[in-house]
């Protein structure tokens, strides 16, 4: 089985990513976000990234450091999420913002990896999404056209692969990362640690080696998003 290209530092891992290019970045919040490639991305300075994520991170932290560095000019996610800088851009038309629905998000991201240019779907009839879209009625119900997402680079985040690319994810962190691994032309992956001999058991691979394109090892600060802790008197306190 062919050997992926494993990556010494994250400055040239993220080394052919240029302004104006467009990256798919996996996580949900925090979880399953590739740190260390968007940190590697901020240092390196590339501007006028289109950026297709569930959300943007927090203010100091994962895709909010590209936010407030002002390298994204477009965001195409989900959810606003605990980023006030998001907000205020996104308010004040500093940065293009289209939201979509999660479901919806998620399936033009997976068409976009399987081929499929575009499908229907019931998520958006009734609302201003609807608003100069093409609508087919099927069964007697209204549905909006999609059309799928692609991207030229991938950057995600794996808790374990072996050198052919293969990865497996960790319980929740897995979520948008293998839909993102096969959408991109170039998938970079940041794993949490790499098999020096062997594969990963073909019933534990979430992401086939097919669809990555080079691999690093980086570890997680696993910083925590939004803290809630227990109340002494019962319930939850922020």
């Amino acid at each position: 089985m062919m050997r992926k290209k494993v990556w010494t530092s994250f400055a040239e891992a993220v080394a052919d990513i240029h302004d104006g290019a467009t990256l798919m970045v996996g996580g949900f919040g925090l979880v399953g976000i590739p740190e260390n490639l968007i940190s590697a991305l901020a240092e390196r300075g590339v501007k006028n990234l289109t950026v297709i994520s569930n959300n943007c991170g927090v203010d100091d932290w994962g895709l909010g450091i590209l936010l407030r560095n002002r390298q994204i000019s477009r965001i195409v996610a989900s959810y606003v999420g605990e980023n006030k800088e998001f907000e205020r851009q996104a308010l004040s038309g500093e940065v293009e913002v289209q939201l979509l629905p999660q479901g919806t998000l998620a399936e033009k991201i997976r068409a976009g990896g399987a081929g499929i240019p575009a499908f229907y779907t019931p998520a958006g009839i009734g609302t201003p999404l609807e608003e100069g879209r093409e609508q087919r009625v099927f069964g007697g119900k209204a549905y909006l056209l999609e059309e799928s997402l692609t991207a030229d680079f991938s950057l995600i985040r794996s808790a374990i692969a072996d050198r052919a690319g293969n990865l497996a994810y960790n319980r929740t962190a897995r979520n948008f990362n293998p839909l993102m691994a096969a959408a991109g032309r170039v998938t970079i992956a940041e794993t949490e640690s790499l098999l020096d001999d062997g594969y990963l058991d073909p019933e534990h691979v979430h992401t086939p080696g097919i669809y990555v394109q080079g691999l690093i090892i980086g570890k997680q600060q696993k910083r925590i998003e939004k803290l809630t802790v227990s109340h002494p008197e019962g319930g939850r306190s922020l």
